[in-house]
């Protein structure tokens, strides 16, 4: 017992402690320290006994003077005056094992003494610390537990909103049903109508457009072959000035034959350009074609937009849809954090109190060395053999102290036999009166019933002789 972890306090202090946080009003300011150590009386130690389990258990005054229920009882008045004591005797053996204290007797209660009345009070007072200490964290926990119930309810509130605005998104009201199932058949007619003539008057300009370019390549190899006929011609009139004859009647011929050629030539050169032309208006009416083909692109373009929004709406459905697998995910995330947090703070806690009572005791151990070794150090050397011999009178002592004590034990377990014996002989008393108090009882009864038949008989001989007269 003297290795227990609760620290042990004066007995200052522990008066201080329960006038503060125990005892109220007129029992507090009443409470002196002889009161419960020394002289110890034992109303108010019992109602420090009451009180205390009144905080730890809440165990109102009045159980304390209540007789079990459960319990054949013969005479309840003889347990009157020993029931109290008998209850605080019974609460505070369940308490005090919590409390580190596991040889508390009835004696304690009957007659206390000093140094275990000390421990057994320290041992309550820690216990009793402890547990407002576990109070606050357990508020605090129940705090946060309750908060994160908050957070969670508000994230299933806003899960459900989603699922509506998902339901209402998805489904269509049966009055617009019939229109959107018009609308996307006409939408689908509409495409491949577009479609098919966007694919034939494609066909249709890209037939007139490679036409076009075969007469183009036509009238550019013309040019090319006039071009070469003109050069061959120049290279023959060069050939022909080197070989001119004096005779003026060939020149004039051959000026009218080249003239005629050269009229010939500017003929075919302004068939080409007319062709040319021809094929340009043809080409500067192609815009046309191009601005009806921009219509049907701008037609497509409005049916890409609309095809746009219906993507926009999936999109944003699905974008709902990540959002609450997101929170659905931060709940679980926050659910196991939770966990963890309140693991890690109970851990903390755990160990922040192993750590102050080690603390603690470090330093009382640390005080009690200071205190006591610049004292005795330099006079442990002198009472060395007076030391030994205190020693050994001291284990003299113990050892007649313990033949003390194993005669008290013996002793008193002679005197529980006996009491044990009277018990069982005032038991065997009280059965035999109660027997013949049964009998005189039953007997008592016999006889009145016998003298109420006589009566009755002799009312019965009255009234037959008064009806005769």
């Amino acid at each position: 017992m003297e290795t227990m972890t609760f620290p042990r306090y004066s007995p200052d202090d522990i008066i201080s402690y329960l006038r503060s946080h125990i005892l109220e009003g007129a029992e507090a300011r009443n409470l002196v320290k002889g009161d419960v150590f020394g002289n110890t009386k034992l109303d108010i130690l019992h109602l420090i006994y009451m009180r205390i389990l009144q905080k730890v258990y809440g165990i109102r005054p009045e159980h304390f003077f209540m007789m079990p229920v459960n319990i054949d009882i013969m005479y309840p008045q003889i347990y009157e005056g020993f029931l109290p004591v008998c209850n605080l005797y019974i609460h505070m053996e369940h308490l005090l094992p919590m409390c580190r204290i596991n040889d508390f007797q009835i004696a304690d209660i009957l007659n206390p003494k000093t140094k275990r009345t000390v421990r057994f009070l320290s041992g309550i007072l820690n216990f009793v610390n402890f547990q407002e200490f576990r109070r606050e964290v357990y508020l605090e926990l129940q705090l946060n537990y309750k908060s994160a119930m908050e957070k969670h309810q508000q994230l299933e509130a806003v899960n459900r909103e989603a699922a509506m605005k998902l339901e209402k998104l998805n489904t269509v009201p049966v009055e617009h049903q019939a229109e959107v199932k018009q609308l996307t058949e006409s939408i689908r007619e509409l495409e491949q109508l577009l479609r098919q003539d966007y694919r034939r008057k494609q066909t249709a300009l890209q037939e007139v457009i490679s036409q076009k370019k075969t007469d183009i390549a036509e009238s550019t190899r013309k040019l090319n072959e006039l071009k070469v006929t003109m050069a061959t011609l120049k290279e023959e009139q060069e050939q022909l000035k080197s070989k001119i004859v004096e005779s003026p009647e060939e020149l004039k011929n051959s000026k009218e034959l080249m003239k005629e050629t050269v009229k010939k030539l500017k003929r075919s050169k302004q068939e080409v350009i007319e062709k040319y032309e021809g094929y340009r208006d043809l080409v500067e009416v192609l815009p046309s074609c191009q601005l009806e083909v921009q219509s049907y692109q701008k037609k497509m373009e409005g049916h890409g937009a609309n095809v746009e929004r219906l993507a926009s709406i999936l999109s944003e459905v699905r974008n709902l849809e990540d959002q609450i697998e997101s929170a659905q995910v931060e709940l679980k995330k926050a659910k196991t954090d939770e966990m963890s947090l309140k693991r890690m703070v109970t851990a903390k806690h755990e160990r922040l109190s192993t750590a102050e009572i080690k603390i603690k005791k470090m330093r009382e151990d640390v005080e009690q060395h200071k205190c006591t070794v610049p004292e005795h150090f330099n006079k442990v050397q002198e009472k060395r053999g007076a030391v030994y011999d205190k020693v050994m009178a001291i284990r003299k002592e113990i050892k007649q102290m313990k033949g003390e004590i194993e005669q008290l034990k013996e002793d008193a377990e002679e005197k529980a036999m006996k009491a044990k014996e009277i018990h069982l002989i005032w038991k065997a008393i009280l059965e035999k009166c109660h027997e013949s108090l049964l009998k005189a009882v039953k007997s008592y009864a016999a006889s009145r019933a016998e003298k109420v038949d006589e009566i009755r008989r002799g009312l019965f001989s009255i009234q037959s002789s008064g009806s005769s007269s």
